[in-house]
């Protein structure tokens, strides 16, 4: 098991069996292009923890996506003599660049919680980087977090991991939220953390989500998982890695 580093935006991400992120591949036109799982099987490269977990139904991302076309629909009236399939396609595009947005301005925060973490100036939504810096401290006292890590296992699945150090493994992740109280953590949450600490070497670690708002800069949330839920959550990950291995006939 090797540990390494940083990641582009991809629906699905691969590792080399050394744990080297392997996220696109230079195609026969010398432009770079996505990995695909043709590329890993000829590569022998193996999935990342998302792309596993991809197999599995996410219902709250599910019934997010819903309520983003559902406000497009709202505001965005049919005109007279559009084609209900151009409405359909204006409406569908409309709830896609919300999704966008919310996204970058999420890839743009978690940027800037890793440059703090790796001692650079943070120029970006520097409340929520200290809102999320002393959420940290709260919970776990002082660290010396190691950021952006990733590693491959030798049972076939790799990852990255936000934030680590001896025995704690924490995952940022950006959402839209006022009430903390209202902070919900779910399943995939769970899975992906118990396979990163089994992954990296640690399986016994503590293990967090770090919620950080999008809407109220500073506002932070940190769910710590039981050590039963990460049990669990690792039998489940498994399970679904066997079913992703056997699905794609890639080991």
């Amino acid at each position: 098991m090797t540990l390494v580093a940083k990641e582009p935006q991809s629906s699905e991400h691969w590792y080399t069996r050394e744990g080297t992120p392997r996220y696109t591949i230079t195609a026969k036109n010398g432009k770079e292009r996505p990995t695909t799982l043709r590329d890993a099987r000829v590569e022998n490269l193996v999935p990342s923890v998302t792309t596993v977990l991809n197999v599995a139904a996410k219902p709250a991302l599910i019934q997010w996506m819903q309520k983003q076309v559902l406000m497009a629909a709202l505001t965005l009236p049919r005109q007279p003599d559009e084609p209900e399939a151009e409405w359909i396609d204006r409406i569908m595009q409309d709830s896609r660049e919300e999704g966008r947005a919310a996204a970058n301005m999420g890839t743009d925060i978690h940027a800037a919680i890793e440059s703090f973490f790796s001692g650079q100036q943070v120029d970006k939504h520097a409340d929520h980087v200290r809102g999320c810096v002393a959420k940290l401290q709260e919970h776990f006292g002082h660290q010396a977090w190691i950021v952006e890590r990733s590693f491959a296992h030798e049972i076939g699945f790799g990852g990255k991991i936000d934030l680590h150090c001896p025995g704690i493994v924490a995952d940022v992740k950006s959402k839209d939220f006022t009430d903390p109280t209202k902070v919900k953590a779910y399943d995939e949450h769970m899975m992906q953390l118990s396979a990163y600490r089994v992954g990296i070497g640690m399986p016994d670690a503590r293990c967090a989500n770090v919620f950080v708002s999008r809407t109220v800069p500073g506002l932070t949330v940190i769910h710590e998982w039981s050590p039963e839920d990460l049990q669990r959550g690792w039998q489940m990950f498994h399970a679904l890695l066997t079913f992703w291995q056997h699905k794609n006939n890639h080991r």
